[in-house]
């Protein structure tokens, strides 16, 4: 029981923090040149599996606020595949070099969101929002190549800029909570 009351809260914990941060960076969170910064949060698949629960969730909330259904439904799903495909990297990461994520080890965390959010969000876009043109482009192949880039580079800021920079901080987090349940 305590157990799984822990996962929910963390994964509502996660979901919420990806909800907010999705919204509060709405205007480059979406359509085909975004950067969805809460995508860093698959980093926390690494500290719990809760992370996978609570990145999806949070993903489905946010593409609530689209209104667009293949958003919700794919734009989601593509987040429930990266986040279960990221799980058997963190584990072995964890069992290999234990319960810290170096930086150099986080870099492996984020490939599946990068890969999986790039070959899944432009069909989004193009059949669900109706993107049928970007930059100088219209044929199908064209514009589905770029926004598959752009989406790509998006990820990429998200999961190498920032993911870093919040591995840092769980680290030191986690660091202070375990000194601290030492003291009593």
């Amino acid at each position: 029981m305590k157990k799984s009351t822990a996962f929910l809260t963390q994964a509502a914990i996660i979901a919420a923090i990806y909800g907010v941060l999705s919204l509060i960076t709405y205007q480059f969170s979406y359509l085909e040149i975004q950067c969805r910064v809460a995508e860093t949060l698959c980093m926390t698949i690494f500290y719990t599996p809760a992370g996978v629960f609570g990145v999806f969730i949070g993903c489905l909330i946010t593409n609530i606020f689209s209104g667009q259904v293949l958003d919700m439904i794919f734009g989601s799903l593509a987040t429930l595949i990266a986040a279960s495909l990221t799980l058997p990297i963190a584990n072995m990461i964890r069992k290999k070099h234990g319960p810290v994520l170096k930086i150099k080890h986080s870099l492996l965390i984020p490939i599946p969101t990068v890969i999986v959010n790039a070959l899944i969000i432009p069909f989004v876009l193009y059949y669900g929002y109706g993107v049928t043109e970007m930059g100088s482009q219209t044929s199908t192949l064209g514009v589905l190549g770029l926004m598959a880039f752009s989406v790509f580079a998006g990820e990429v800021i998200s999961c190498y800029v920032f993911g870093p920079i919040l591995v840092t901080v769980l680290n030191r987090v986690r660091v202070t909570a375990k000194l601290d349940i030492n003291r009593d």
